[in-house]
């Protein structure tokens, strides 16, 4: 009777065993799975679908989905740089008339307007008005001289001095492709001379001895 009983228990034994090993053949891997090759439709698998042992699934198929999206390139968010515009001077051209005892003065280059002040050529204007000129071209001193008047001024400075006093002036000396400009009012005020303003003709009429 205990033979008959070891028997039938070996029997089963055997029978839960050829049954594990058809519901999953093949030896899991380092994850605990394996791909599904037989008897796959019994566990509620797809053949050639890679499942774990404690039930976990993956998608079908034996190798693992790589993304598919790729990273975008960033775009750039400066916009294409476009090319500034030049930058306007800050001085125009004048239409200024100037006239020295009633000639008029013929200026080699025209005089402007900066600084809402008129620049003229300054050694033209010194010309007409019969004044002696120095310059220092290492310091940038101007000097302009007639009998007992002096004016001295600096290229880019508003510090005027009439006879040693000195005053700030609206606009300083400016040198502009080359030739040296001056406050027209400073000479006329610094050498004694008289100025008047003819809006008939937009010309300025300067009188002196």
């Amino acid at each position: 009777m205990k033979k008959r009983l070891l028997t039938s228990s070996f029997a089963l034994l055997f029978l839960f065993s050829s049954t594990a090993a058809t519901a999953h053949p093949g030896r899991t891997d380092a994850n605990g799975g394996h791909t599904c090759w037989t008897n796959c439709s019994r566990w509620g698998l797809e053949y050639g679908e890679y499942h774990y042992h404690n039930g976990g699934h993956s998608s079908s198929g034996s190798k693992k989905s790589s993304s598919g999206s790729s990273s975008k390139s960033s775009r750039s968010n400066s916009q294409t740089s476009q090319p500034k515009p030049a930058p306007k001077p800050s001085y125009q051209k004048s239409s200024i008339n100037v006239f020295v005892n009633g000639k008029r003065v013929e200026f080699a280059n025209a005089p402007l307007i900066y600084e809402n002040t008129n620049l003229v050529p300054l050694r033209d204007l010194v010309q007409a008005l019969g004044a002696g000129l120095s310059y220092d071209q290492s310091t940038g001193t101007i000097g302009v001289t007639k009998g007992s008047y002096k004016v001295t001024l600096t290229v880019g400075s508003n510090i005027v001095f009439y006879n040693g006093t000195s005053e700030t002036a609206s606009a300083a000396p400016k040198i502009i492709n080359g030739v040296t400009y001056v406050p027209l009012q400073v000479i006329v005020k610094g050498l004694g001379a008289g100025m008047a303003f003819d809006s008939a003709d937009h010309s300025f009429k300067i009188t002196i001895k």
